[in-house]
């Protein structure tokens, strides 16, 4: 079902509580979870002039909206001809309308408050349950308890997930008949997918659940639409390939892919291969020649269709992909599911999709695999190339997978005695390649007999090759694949 996004009203007395509106309507529309539901938040002091008597105003905007939300404090404020105040106008006026009405009261010192806001008081404790606050800070607590309350029994926390929601403002002319074709053609050789080329494009999305009353779903447009980015504007992924090993501008390359994710998957996949080192073969079983990667293609490719496939859409961030001369970044907006930890992800575990239709698809086209091996097929593959395990972390709201370059990890390089010149000449070795002894006294501040002394120790560590014998050309150049074992490099 499409859940209605619900309008609150915000009553109290404006001078007592000037402020506390003001805040308490910027928590309801920036909260991560409550902006999702909240599509507007009323306060009175907003309104532009107009000609119409106030307190109409405000009661015909107590009928329109969906949840009352009153702050009784210590002030009865202004009163009408009957001695009636606006807030408890409106909180009357809300209870005749049947709209939710959530009270909260400022303060224990009943003595300090107006008598008539006293009984207002009791009169909301006898007709529903209030809460007590003493601030700001437990007003924000107990509004976002109760309206998640709220809206968990009202059943509106229960929605379907990003992927399963109609697509707004989309109709089956956005999907993409090429792109369909393909999938009928790639699913059907891949996995026996029942369905031929010549389907229709109605029949594929019923099919796979990605249609709802001639309307396509978010999924739908993902995966099939001419232009995604049309109604979603940051579901894309972001390359960058970085100077050396920090996150820093200006890069030497940056990327920004949109499409539909089977391109981006693709088109992120090829950003990284074309900037990592690539060994060619022989041809001797074919006419074309092999070719080795420094990092594992298929681990690359996995490593981004998982950030595509459970990355959270309801983000306004978009995938990262980080290239770095020491190791690959994935960052993918979201966190891991609430069943599964870093650790389980080493090991054999279910598979819980983020976006099921989504993961459905890729699936299809054999761009993932459903049993939830993605990551242990990433460990594997980076043991079989001599390379350290992918990390996993969570970091800043972002799920990271980390694949290295080298065996030469900070964590390694930690567990190898050596001193921080050496470690700082490892680091620009990464970078440059190579060095000269008077290219490591200038980097690390040293001597002659002390530059030479560690490039020995390097050398004899089998972390660097030699090239050249004597004088000032001798140079010394970082093994791709030193003589330790990166999983247990002591």
């Amino acid at each position: 079902m499409t859940m209605t996004r619900k309008k609150i009203f915000i009553s109290s007395v404006q001078k007592e509580f000037a402020q506390v509106r003001r805040d308490l309507k910027a928590f309801l529309l920036g909260d991560a979870v409550l902006r999702r539901f909240v599509s507007d938040v009323f306060l009175f002091e907003e309104l532009p002039a107009r000609d119409q008597r106030a307190d109409t105003v405000y009661l015909e905007e107590v009928e329109g909206c969906d949840i009352y939300l009153g702050i009784f404090g210590y002030e009865y404020g202004f009163e009408d001809a009957d001695g009636v105040s606006p807030t408890e106008n409106e909180y009357d006026h809300a209870g005749r309308h049947g709209k939710p009405r959530l009270v909260y009261v400022w303060g224990s010192d009943e003595k300090q408050r107006h008598p008539k806001m006293r009984q207002l008081v009791s009169k909301a404790s006898n007709e529903l349950i209030r809460r007590r606050i003493e601030d700001a800070s437990a007003l924000t607590a107990e509004v976002y308890a109760s309206l998640v309350d709220y809206l968990d029994t009202s059943g509106a926390l229960r929605v379907p997930p990003f992927d399963t929601s109609p697509c707004e403002q989309a109709t089956l002319k956005d999907i993409s008949r090429k792109r369909v074709e393909w999938f009928l053609d790639t699913a059907r050789r891949e996995r026996g997918f029942p369905l031929k080329s010549n389907t229709s494009t109605q029949a594929l999305l019923t099919h796979l659940n990605l249609v709802h009353d001639q309307k396509p779903s978010n999924a739908a447009i993902m995966l099939f639409g001419s232009n995604p980015q049309k109604f979603h504007r940051t579901a894309e992924v972001k390359c960058m390939h970085c100077r050396g090993t920090e996150y820093r501008r200006p890069f030497v390359s940056m990327q920004v892919y949109g499409g539909d994710l089977f391109e981006q998957a693709n088109l992120a996949r090829d950003f990284v291969l074309d900037r990592i080192d690539r060994a060619v073969g022989v041809r001797d079983v074919s006419i074309t020649a092999p070719a080795t990667y420094e990092l594992p293609p298929d681990a690359v490719g996995e490593a981004i269709v998982n950030a595509i496939a459970h990355r959270d859409y309801h983000s306004n961030a978009s995938v990262e992909v980080r290239l770095f001369a020491d190791r690959l970044e994935i960052w993918n907006p979201g966190s891991l599911p609430g069943t599964l930890t870093m650790d389980s992800l080493r090991h054999d575990h279910p598979s819980v999709p983020y976006n099921p239709l989504l993961a459905e698809s890729l699936y299809l086209a054999r761009y993932i695999e459903r049993v939830g091996s993605g990551t242990q097929t990433m460990i594997e593959l980076c043991r079989e190339a001599g390379l350290p395990e992918p990390q996993f972390e969570q970091r800043e709201g972002f799920f990271v997978t980390t694949i290295w370059r080298d065996c030469l990890t900070p964590d390694v390089l930690a567990g190898l005695n050596l001193n921080e010149r050496q470690v700082k000449a490892i680091t620009y070795l990464k970078i440059k390649g190579e060095i000269t002894n008077s290219e490591y006294q200038e980097l690390t501040s040293s001597h002659s007999q002390t530059a030479l002394r560690d490039l020995r120790d390097l050398l004899s560590f089998g972390l660097v090759d030699k090239i050249g014998t004597t004088g000032r050309s001798t140079r010394y150049r970082l093994r791709k694949k030193p003589n330790i074992n990166p999983t247990n490099p002591t």
